[in-house]
């Protein structure tokens, strides 16, 4: 599939925001048949849809899919905006809302969300707490983000410098704060095999703010406190993490993202109906990995879901 050609997107007119005007992005693909199943594919931060090889397993398998580029991301995001900026997980449940309502009004069929990283906590998030997860009939979570990557005194020192630096702005933040290597071991121009906006989607020149880690770690500890997914979850992650401060071949199989024991120790307790499925040598985004474990990968993830 190619994505210039293959799919369709539409504005979704969101309510204004403390910077103005909000949009979103719903991706469709152009093979998708209105009434069948469907996967809404939620992405990462510093992210976006750019995956239609992706989509394609899902269509050759009888499921329509859709994508959304959430408010402030790549297709949504307005030049009055912060780039991926959030004081709440919460703010992304309208958008969601309004994709579920719009395809399950047309299919009448069910309906699964599918998170890859922050996508996943804010899937998790939203079967929780959002206010059309009736309609969601199973998650799919690509190494999804549940905790910070760090030791909990690191991680307790950083938080309580957000809340303190957060106290004078709500737009106080870093430059640089995440790693370039991850971008290195996917995108063409370096060394992976990926074509995408570097615009979008690049963490060198883009800022983390403080406010949006502290929504992160709100999110974060209400699904530890609360999560009750009533709904199938699958969680996938890779078999190894690793800190990489410059490129190596270990990026190219182990997650340099996220730390896989905090997604399967946090993951394992979002409901009581959670399948764990490793992933041997798989990278951060599990379907960006070499061929032959991205197959690997697809062959799980769809034994599990035609078996619900």
């Amino acid at each position: 599939m190619n994505l210039e050609k293959d799919f369709t997107t539409q504005i979704l007119n969101l309510k204004d925001d403390y910077e103005g005007k909000v949009i979103a992005t719903l991706v469709s693909c152009n093979a998708n048949t209105g009434n069948r199943k469907s996967i809404i594919y939620i992405h990462g931060y510093i992210d976006y849809f750019f995956h239609p090889h992706v989509a394609e397993q899902f269509i050759e398998n009888g499921f329509d899919f859709y994508a959304l580029d959430l408010r402030k991301y790549g297709r949504s995001w307005l030049p009055h905006q912060r780039e991926n900026y959030c004081k709440s997980i919460t703010e992304y449940f309208e958008e969601i809302t309004m994709a579920i309502n719009q395809i399950y009004e047309k299919s009448q069929s069910p309906i699964y969300l599918f998170g890859h990283s922050t996508g996943g906590l804010t899937a998790s998030s939203y079967a929780n707490f959002g206010e059309e997860k009736s309609k969601i009939s199973g998650l799919i979570l690509n190494s999804p983000f549940l905790d910070f990557y760090d030791s909990e005194f690191k991680k307790n020192a950083t938080l309580a410098a957000c809340n303190m630096l957060t106290l004078f702005s709500d737009y106080t933040y870093i430059n640089n704060m995440l790693s370039p290597v991850y971008v290195q071991s996917i995108h063409k121009d370096f060394k992976g095999e990926w074509d995408f906006n570097l615009k979008w989607k690049y963490t060198k020149g883009f800022p983390t703010y403080f406010k949006w880690v502290l929504a992160i770690d709100e999110a974060h500890e209400r699904l530890q406190k609360h999560s009750a997914i009533q709904v199938p979850v699958l969680v996938m992650h890779s078999s190894a993490s690793t800190k990489l401060s410059k490129f190596s071949e270990e990026a190219m199989r182990k997650d340099i993202v996220l730390d896989v024991e905090d997604i399967k120790e946090r993951g394992a307790k979002l409901g009581d109906k959670v399948t764990l499925l490793e992933v041997e040598n798989a990278m951060h985004d599990i379907f960006l990995s070499s061929k032959i474990v991205r197959e690997k990968a697809f062959e799980g993830m769809l034994e599990w879901l035609l078996e619900k």
